[in-house]
């Protein structure tokens, strides 16, 4: 289904929804619990880290195999989303079937990520990878869980302070990546860890044409797959990141060629692996990134 299509139906089944009174309490709802609900579950885990106990945090996309690129909202997703008391979404054309929904509902009380990424640098949408981001969004949602509910307003600020101070730590172990790998750089099936590599002064070379056609579904031209397997095979770079939930016939050649070409790989996603936080899963991806760049700088020793 073309974006247009998508949009129209998710406008008639917003309105539909509207009409029939969906967003009016179902039986036995308690009308004062606080309820937020996110687009995916890595901004479903930021907002449980600042609610904590006091209220409760619904993910409409979540799970390893999760694809948000291709996601469609169903009708029940958009009556969670009527329903809450706050709604927590990337933005930035990430998922786009929330602006569908807030432009019919634009009473929905929302906090967009992207919205809060400043003016520097590239357009790229995937914010989730950029600490600093992912600390405004904290704090903004202890603004608004504040306001929704004063009497714990104390303890969300708090959540977000301790969130904020974690998050800090995780980026200073990213920029001593580079300061550890000056000369080191980095090619990429996908562009979903910019942030990341922008802090820890990284350098990515991944041809701008592959990048581009992977991020609009496209396969690269072979010149470009032909560039990214130069870099590999004459060890231009030293690792590879690789988006294990956009796999492709193109990406899975990467991939290949790096396992013969003994170049480290480095496996990013865009939801949470199971049974992980947003937090956890950062540090992870961190605590990889430098283990895979020690590895190849020995083996160039």
């Amino acid at each position: 289904m073309g974006k247009s299509a998508i949009r129209f139906a998710v406008g008639l089944t917003v309105a539909a929804l509207a009409a029939a009174g969906c967003s009016q309490d179902a039986p036995g709802h308690d009308r004062d619990a606080v309820s937020i609900v996110a687009s995916t579950d890595v901004w479903g885990s930021v907002a449980s880290a600042v609610a904590g106990t006091h209220a409760s945090v619904k993910s409409i996309e979540s799970g390893p195999s999760a694809d948000p690129h291709s996601f469609e909202a169903t009708p029940a997703d958009i009556a969670e989303i009527s329903d809450a008391s706050l709604l927590v979404y990337n933005g930035g054309g990430y998922d786009h079937w929330v602006d569908d929904v807030i432009a019919a509902d634009p009473e929905i009380d929302a906090v967009d990520a992207y919205s809060l990424r400043g003016t520097n640098g590239p357009d790229n949408e995937h914010v989730f990878y950029d600490l600093s981001i992912a600390k405004a969004v904290a704090d903004e949602i202890a603004k608004r869980l504040a306001d929704i509910d004063s009497a714990h307003a104390d303890e969300y600020r708090s959540n977000a302070s301790q969130f904020g101070k974690q998050a800090d730590d995780i980026a200073a172990s990213e920029r001593a990546i580079g300061k550890a790998h000056p000369s080191g750089s980095v090619v990429a099936t996908e562009p979903v860890a910019y942030y990341m590599l922008r802090n820890a002064g990284i350098t990515d070379r991944t041809p701008p044409g592959f990048a581009s056609a992977v991020e609009e579904g496209d396969d690269p031209a072979p010149a470009d797959v032909a560039a990214m397997l130069d870099l590999i095979n004459s060890h231009q770079v030293s690792v590879l990141l690789f988006n294990s939930q956009t796999e492709t016939a193109a990406t899975k050649q990467i991939q290949e060629a790096a396992r013969r070409a003994s170049l480290p790989v480095v496996t990013v996603t865009e939801t949470l692996p199971q049974g992980v936080d947003y937090l956890t899963w950062q540090r992870d991806t961190v605590d990889q990134l430098a283990g895979q760049f020690d590895k190849s700088a020995q083996a160039n020793r």
